[in-house]
């Protein structure tokens, strides 16, 4: 499959678009806010979280939540791209999250994959990784609840 491919299916979401429904309807949300599409097509999806300290717990590491919240964002990129916009009101119903290795303080991206889109569950599965860094820091299994 070729991850670079940001076309939408006919009537779908495209990568700018659903960026700004993620910057727009996340506001209150700062690090959510600020993650970026970077590839995203009808089955994976692509993020990035640019590094800040304000990412960081006591340790110096990534702190989990930061991690969860990237999992669960790639998920709902990818339900929002396979059923649209209109299908915002999804909500996660389950998300188990491994946490592999301590995350160094560098941007961190999230490899997502679509394994099941149902009539009522999505479900899908996230390697996080840090930027230059070889294998993952931690993985998770979503379940998103669809409306």
């Amino acid at each position: 499959m070729n991850t670079e491919d940001n076309s939408p299916a006919a009537g779908r979401p495209t990568r700018e678009e659903l960026e700004a429904f993620l910057h727009g309807a996340f506001t209150q949300r700062g690090k959510r806010a600020s993650i970026m599409v970077e590839a995203i097509t009808d089955d994976s999806v692509r993020l990035r979280l640019g590094f800040s300290d304000e990412l960081l717990r006591p340790g110096g590491t990534i702190a989990g939540p930061v991690l969860m919240s990237m999992a669960d964002t790639a998920l709902y990129m990818l339900v929002l791209r396979n059923l649209g916009l209109g299908a915002a009101k999804a909500v996660t119903s389950n998300l188990n999250m491994s946490f592999l290795r301590r995350p160094p303080a560098a941007d961190l991206l999230a490899h997502g994959r679509l394994l099941k889109l149902g009539r009522r569950l999505a479900v899908g599965e996230v390697s996080l990784v840090s930027e230059g860094q070889d294998g993952p820091v931690a993985h998770a299994v979503v379940t998103y609840a669809l409306p």
